[in-house]
C-alpha cells in the first residue's frame, strides 16, 4: 500500500527531487523505516511509455522551464534557454544518463593538494576520500548492477567501439572496454539484459539501464513509508525562528499552493535547481539565501569539460546501434600535468541520432561543409570528452531579475565561462580524438563543440570549513542542522568521470547519516 502523509506531520524526511540522488536517499530512508515525503516537478513515466525518437522524447521528458544563461559558453549563444539537458519526472535525469559509472580516483578527492594553485580557480579538497568511500562505492555499483565490478560481465562491443578500439590500440593505448556501465549484460536484480536497442537516452523501454524510475522509486513506496508526490514544484524552504527549517511551500500541477510541514529537509533538485531554491528562499533571517553564510551558494558550478570527435570512415558504421555509450578510453584521466593541464579525462563513444545530431554538430553551419558531413551519417563513429573542468567563483547559479517560471518564481541564471585550464584540456582531447580516428582509417575528422550541459555539478559544494563551502562531508548544511544536500550539486570537485555512481554512493551514506542521527534525535 503506498503512504499518504498529512501536510501537517512534522516528523517526516522532506526530499525535493527523485533522481539519482533524492530517489536513492528515498528508498534507502524508507528501507531504514524513515517517513519520507519525495516532491517531484514532472510526472510519472515508466518504460512502456519512453518514446524511442529523440526530438519527441525531448518533449516528453526534458526539463523546460524558463531559464537564462551568461558567460561566454557556446551555450549562451547556441541554447540560451537550455543551458542543460536534463528530466523533469519521476526519477530524474536517471532516466535520460548513459549509464557510465566510474569511481573518482584517489587524487582526484584532493585537487587543491595535489593540483597545487591554478590561477582563476577555487580548488578545494573534499572533506571525504577514496577509502573512505570505497564500501559505499561497492554498495553503489551492487545497487546500480555495474558491469566489470562484482562477477558481472562486460557489455558487447558495437560497431562504434570497434572502430574506437582500433584506433586507440594503435596510439598504445591500453585502458580501452566497453565500460563500467549500470547497463545489465545479463539479467539482474529483476531487470533483463542489454537488447542494444540504442535509445539509452531516451528512457530503457527494457528496464536494462538502472534508473530510479523503476527501481528505488517503487521499492520505498512498496515499504509503505515512501510518498512521491509528483508535479510538485517546491517553491520555498520555511524556517522557524531559531532557524531550523520547517518545511516547504509547493504548487501542485493545478497552481495550487500547499505546505508540507517536515522534520528534515533534503535537497536533491540537480546543480541547477537546488541554489535557486535555497536562493528563493531568502528571509529577515537568511537575506543571501539559506546555508548561505559563506557566499557559496550557486557558486563553482561545473559542467564537465565536453565535446565530441566524429569519424567518417569508407565503410558504413551505423554507430546508433547497440548502447548509446558504448565503450570507453581511460587512460588520458590520468594526473599528468605535463600534458600542460591538470586533471584528466575520458574518451567515451557516443552515438547520436540524425535530428540530434544535426542539431549539434553545428548550428547555423548551413552549407556544404555540414551537408557533406550529415551526407557521411552512416560511416560515421563519434566519442564524447569527459574532462575535469576546474570550479571557478564566477561560474554560477543566480537568479534572473527579468525572467520568471509559470509560477511566478524567478529563473534560474547559469553563467560559465571556460577556465584556461579547461580550454588546454579540451584542445588536447581533441587533437587525441582525431588521431584515433585517423588511425582507425578514418578520412575525415569533426571535432564538435560541447552540447548544453548533462553533467552539473558543484553550486552547494562540500568543505571541511563552513566558510569554504555550503554543506559538511555528510551532505549536511553548515548553517541549518536539519537541511541536506543530496544530489551533484554538493561535489567540491568533479573529477574526470560520469557523476551518477558517485551521487548514489552518497546518497547511500547520507541516508545511514540521517537515519542514525533521527534515531540518536540529534535532528
Amino acid at each position: 500500500m503506498v503512504a499518504k502523509f498529512d501536510l501537517n506531520d512534522d516528523s517526516v524526511v522532506l526530499i525535493i527531487g527523485t533522481g539519482s540522488g533524492g530517489g536513492v536517499l528515498a528508498n534507502e530512508l524508507a528501507q531504514k523505516g524513515v517517513k519520507v515525503v519525495a516532491l517531484e516537478a514532472g510526472g510519472r513515466y515508466l518504460p512502456e511509455d519512453y518514446i524511442n525518437d529523440e526530438w519527441d522524447s525531448f518533449g516528453q521528458l526534458a526539463w523546460t522551464d524558463a531559464r537564462t544563461t551568461s558567460g561566454d559558453w557556446r551555450v549562451a549563444t547556441d541554447f540560451p534557454g537550455l543551458p542543460a539537458w536534463i528530466v523533469k519526472a519521476v526519477g530524474g535525469t536517471s532516466i535520460h544518463w548513459a549509464g557510465a559509472s566510474l569511481r573518482f580516483q584517489d587524487h582526484e578527492w584532493k585537487p587543491r593538494s595535489n593540483y597545487g594553485h591554478v590561477d582563476g580557480a577555487n580548488l578545494l579538497d573534499w572533506p571525504i576520500d577514496g577509502a573512505e568511500m570505497a564500501p559505499w562505492y561497492e554498495k553503489a555499483e551492487a545497487k546500480l548492477g555495474v558491469t566489470r565490478t562484482g562477477d558481472r560481465p562486460g557489455l558487447p562491443g558495437n560497431n562504434n567501439f570497434k572502430v574506437l578500439e582500433k584506433g586507440a590500440k594503435a596510439l598504445g593505448y591500453k585502458e580501452v572496454h566497453t565500460g563500467r556501465m549500470a547497463i545489465n549484460s545479463v539479467d539482474y536484480d529483476e531487470r533483463s539484459a542489454c537488447q542494444q536497442t540504442g535509445f539509452c537516452f531516451q528512457g530503457c523501454k527494457w528496464g536494462a539501464k538502472w534508473s530510479a524510475a523503476y527501481t528505488d522509486i517503487p521499492r520505498g513506496e512498496a515499504t509503505g513509508n515512501l510518498e512521491v508526490r509528483d508535479h510538485s514544484h517546491a517553491k520555498r524552504i520555511e524556517h522557524d525562528a531559531e532557524g531550523r527549517v520547517t518545511g516547504v511551500l509547493y504548487v501542485d500541477k493545478d497552481g495550487k499552493e500547499h505546505f508540507q510541514k517536515a522534520r528534515v529537509v533534503c535537497v536533491a533538485g540537480n546543480s541547477i535547481e537546488s541554489p535557486r531554491l535555497l536562493l528563493n528562499s531568502a528571509s529577515e533571517k537568511y537575506p543571501d539565501g539559506l546555508a548561505n553564510s559563506s557566499g557559496q551558494v550557486g557558486r563553482n558550478y561545473m559542467r564537465h569539460v565536453t565535446g565530441s570527435v566524429y569519424g567518417v570512415f569508407e565503410k558504413p558504421v551505423r554507430m546508433w546501434r547497440g548502447t548509446t555509450m558504448a565503450g570507453i578510453v581511460q587512460d588520458e584521466a590520468r594526473l599528468d600535468p605535463s600534458r600542460g593541464f591538470v586533471g584528466g579525462y575520458e574518451l567515451e563513444t557516443l552515438g547520436l541520432g540524425i535530428p540530434f545530431m544535426a542539431a549539434f554538430l553545428d548550428p547555423g553551419g548551413w552549407g556544404r561543409s555540414f551537408t557533406s558531413a550529415m551526407d557521411g551519417y552512416e560511416n560515421m563513429a563519434g566519442m564524447w570528452i569527459v574532462g575535469e573542468d576546474m570550479p571557478q567563483e564566477t561560474n554560477r547559479v543566480t537568479l534572473s531579475s527579468t525572467v520568471k517560471d509559470q509560477w511566478g518564481i524567478p529563473a534560474a541564471n547559469v553563467h560559465f565561462t571556460d577556465h584556461p585550464n579547461d580550454i588546454a584540456m579540451r584542445n588536447h582531447a581533441y587533437a587525441q580524438g582525431e588521431a584515433i580516428y585517423r588511425a582507425a582509417g578514418a578520412t575525415r575528422t569533426l571535432p564538435t563543440p560541447p552540447y548544453p550541459s548533462t553533467h552539473n555539478l558543484g553550486t552547494n559544494r562540500m568543505s571541511e570549513n563552513p566558510r569554504d563551502g555550503v554543506c559538511n562531508k555528510h551532505g549536511q548544511t553548515h548553517d541549518i542542522a536539519n537541511l541536506f544536500i543530496s544530489d551533484g550539486s554538493q561535489f567540491t570537485s568533479g573529477a574526470a568521470e560520469n557523476p551518477t555512481l558517485t551521487i548514489v554512493a552518497l546518497a547511500i551514506r547520507q541516508a545511514e547519516f540521517i537515519a542514525g542521527a533521527l534515531e540518536q534525535n540529534s535532528l
